[in-house]
């Protein structure tokens, strides 16, 4: 049996992007006793979390709160907006768009898959999954769909296996410059309270969203933003639903409360971090995340290692993904790291396992923080036998000193 109660000295460097580490406030928060569900103390707790999430989204109309991971959201997304046989349009752009293309194809969508070809030069991956959303590719296609039976777009905002972060307002005017009446679904479960996103302003129909990222939270909870469109759209659909029925959830939300048995003592923790982000303001919090990559991208060009995302432009504020050497695995780097410095980072997902590691930077994080990340990451570098062409930490460390920003 794994003792699990058992760690090294001192705290554990938890720097996937992904569950991130959970505040201290938060985990007070969440140790508050459970009330009832369906008392007035939760119906106060339910309308200040609704309200507050919306702020984050950026949108004016209701967001649903699922007891789920993302996965459900996924799902969530889908079965309330499309019919059986329903064609929807999805790009694949790394591993979680990939698994949300395979639970479309699941439940019976008719799914077309937008893939850029063949494989990059100069890293030897898939050119797919280093580069962002191609909005010029979708609107060609719905350009060609002159009978609108593409009924959807799905894309994802933030990849959380590639590091790459797509313009989802050109996604929007692509859909709109083809003159098609898709529906615009967009996945930013990694993307959420870390990097800019605005439900509204985008021209988004359904946000799919989770709380074990940029919020800070453990997982557990998930999310849907929905547009009017999308409301009015669900009320035809056909795809089987019950607990990820839309109407109930909306209807019930008014008044703060839910369908079924939410999880209470998450929710308090979601409240904390609301009050946490607003407190500070979205645009303060989406700058740090900007400082913090830049940091770590600073790094990584000091080791002389590639970034996984192609294009600078679409660097992603939430995690860097790292490509090793060719002949270097990834993974056993990263179970080097682990064990010798208690360092937690991301392994490569699907067509990129064991080629490139991933340093997740969002959440309950500092400079020092980063710079101890990457002290460990050069440690298992050099003892791994990997030549680099400079020192990393100090390449952040000057970054970081010159470019202080907002620390509050």
């Amino acid at each position: 049996m794994i003792a699990l109660d058992q760690h090294p000295s001192g705290r554990h460097f938890l720097q996937i992007p992904g569950p991130s580490p959970v505040p201290d406030r938060i985990l007070r928060a969440m140790s508050l006793p459970t009330i009832d569900h369906r008392g007035p103390e939760f119906g106060a707790l339910g309308r200040q979390v609704l309200q507050g999430i919306a702020q984050v989204f950026q949108t004016v109309h209701p967001v649903v709160i699922y007891p789920s991971s993302g996965t459900g959201a996924w799902e969530a997304a889908l079965v309330n907006t499309l019919s059986g046989g329903d064609a929807v349009l999805m790009v694949e752009t790394g591993h979680f768009a990939s698994l949300w293309h395979k639970l479309a194809t699941r439940l019976g969508v008719q799914v077309e898959l937008i893939s850029l070809p063949g494989m990059d030069a100069a890293t030897g991956l898939p050119v797919s999954w280093r580069n962002g959303v191609p909005a010029d590719r979708i609107a060609e296609r719905l350009a060609a769909d002159r009978e609108h039976r593409i009924r959807a777009v799905c894309v994802v905002h933030n990849e959380t296996s590639t590091g790459v972060t797509s313009d989802i307002a050109a996604v929007r005017r692509a859909i709109d410059g083809a003159g098609h009446p898709a529906l615009l679904l967009v996945d930013t479960i990694s993307g959420l309270a870390s990097a800019d996103y605005r439900h509204d302003e985008w021209g988004i129909d359904v946000s799919v969203s989770g709380s074990q990222k940029g919020l800070m939270l453990p997982p557990g909870i998930s999310f849907n933003a929905l547009s009017p469109k999308a409301l009015e759209v669900s009320q035809r659909a056909r795809l089987p639903k019950s607990y990820w029925a839309w109407d109930e959830m909306v209807a019930m939300g008014r008044d703060g409360y839910f369908p079924y048995t939410p999880n209470t003592n998450l929710l308090y923790g979601l409240s904390e971090s609301l009050d946490m982000l607003l407190e500070q303001g979205l645009p303060r919090v989406f700058e740090r995340h900007q400082r913090w990559a830049a940091g770590v991208r600073a790094a990584v060009a000091a080791w002389g290692l590639p970034i996984q995302c192609a294009d600078p432009a679409r660097h992603s504020p939430v995690l860097t993904g790292v490509v090793t050497p060719p002949g270097v695995d990834a993974d056993a780097l990263r179970r080097l790291i682990h064990e010798r410095y208690d360092l937690s980072l991301g392994t490569g997902l699907g067509k990129v396992k064991g080629r490139m590691f991933r340093i997740g930077h969002l959440g309950d994080s500092n400079d020092l923080t980063l710079l101890a990340a990457v002290a460990g990451v050069e440690m298992g570098l050099v003892q791994a036998g990997v030549k680099i062409a400079g020192s990393g930490v100090q390449a952040a460390m000057d970054h970081y000193r010159t470019n202080p920003g907002d620390t509050r």
